[in-house]
């Protein structure tokens, strides 16, 4: 309850009640609740300045774990370049100059994407220019990841190519040493046993007894198993494949018939003297793309270092073949 106030008048010689007037009490009133608006909006801009919301505090946690996850996502992504281009190099350097394939260029590798722009709808942010370089950035790696997948399906069929080639190629002796009386006469020139003349000899002769077995030197398809070759007598030929063809001269008799599959090592024939021969041997030749070669060159497959030196050093003997 507000206490009464009195004053004194002079002229009735009394004290007489303080009596407020409106208007007073209005102004008064104005200023008590224009200053506590005052102080109040003070006190909130303070308070908003130095004490966070419960609101506040909320977002302020979620951005810390968005800046937290993003860092993580940074470096899972440089954990996934790292490796990427560790496989990159060993494909580049390893893999294709294994299987004789051209490495992938790195302007290829690390191609960026042209043309419309792909992240407008990320402008206009805070943080718009690094939400798009970590988007670019993804997006280039996710390019990389493709290019490196189509490139190990190529390897992985040149691998398939390159099993197939090292099957195929005729890399073992078509008789075994065992069964060897000699090594008759090797690739070049020779003297002819018939006329005496010196002349080409397109293979090699394995002296061995009649019906001595013969081993396909390497995979293939039997394309001939017949004796309308002159000269040969009795002999078979296996394509390869890759442009690899072996023929086998002078045969007792096949083992195989034309069109059949043969693996590398298969029993094929037996060792004869049909056809141009002057004794039971095998004349082996190996053709590549149409050409005779060498077959020396072709024996990693069965002999040891020893053995082959000892083949080597007869092969190369000028003497007098056997055909």
């Amino acid at each position: 309850m507000s206490k009464v106030k009195y004053y004194y008048d002079k002229e009735s010689l009394s004290y007489r009640k303080i009596e407020r007037k409106k208007r007073t009490t209005f102004k008064y009133a104005s200023l008590f609740i224009l200053a506590a608006a005052f102080f109040a909006f003070i006190f909130v801009f303070i308070a908003s300045q130095y004490v966070e919301s419960p609101k506040e505090r909320a977002l302020k946690r979620e951005l810390q774990n968005t800046q937290l996850q993003f860092e993580l996502l940074n470096k899972k992504m440089e954990h996934a370049e790292a490796v990427l281009a560790n496989v990159a190099d060993r494909d580049n350097n390893i893999y294709r100059v294994y299987f004789e394939a051209n490495p992938i260029p790195e302007e290829q590798r690390r191609a960026g994407f042209g043309g419309i722009n792909r992240y407008k709808n990320l402008e206009g942010f805070d943080n718009s220019k690094l939400i798009i370089e970590s988007n670019k950035r993804l997006d280039i790696l996710q390019k990389q990841i493709v290019v490196q997948s189509k490139s190990l399906d190529e390897i992985a069929e040149l691998a398939e190519e390159k099993e197939k080639l090292l099957s195929a190629i005729p890399a073992i002796q078509p008789v075994n040493n065992k069964d060897l009386t000699r090594m008759a006469s090797g690739y070049g020139m020779r003297t002819d046993p018939f006329t005496k003349a010196r002349k080409m000899h397109k293979g090699m002769d394995f002296t061995a007894p009649r019906g001595t077995p013969i081993y396909a030197s390497g995979d293939g398809v039997v394309v001939r198993a017949d004796s309308g070759s002159s000269g040969y007598g009795k002999h078979i030929r296996i394509d390869h494949g890759f442009g690899y063809l072996s023929l086998y001269a002078h045969l007792y008799k096949y083992n195989v018939r034309k069109n059949q599959k043969v693996k590398r090592g298969d029993l094929i024939g037996f060792v004869g003297s049909t056809g141009r021969s002057e004794a039971p041997h095998l004349h082996y030749e190996i053709h590549k793309d149409g050409n005779k070669i060498n077959p020396i060159n072709f024996y990693y497959g069965s002999l040891t270092a020893e053995e082959f030196n000892k083949l080597l050093e007869h092969a190369s003997l000028e003497n007098q073949s056997l055909d």
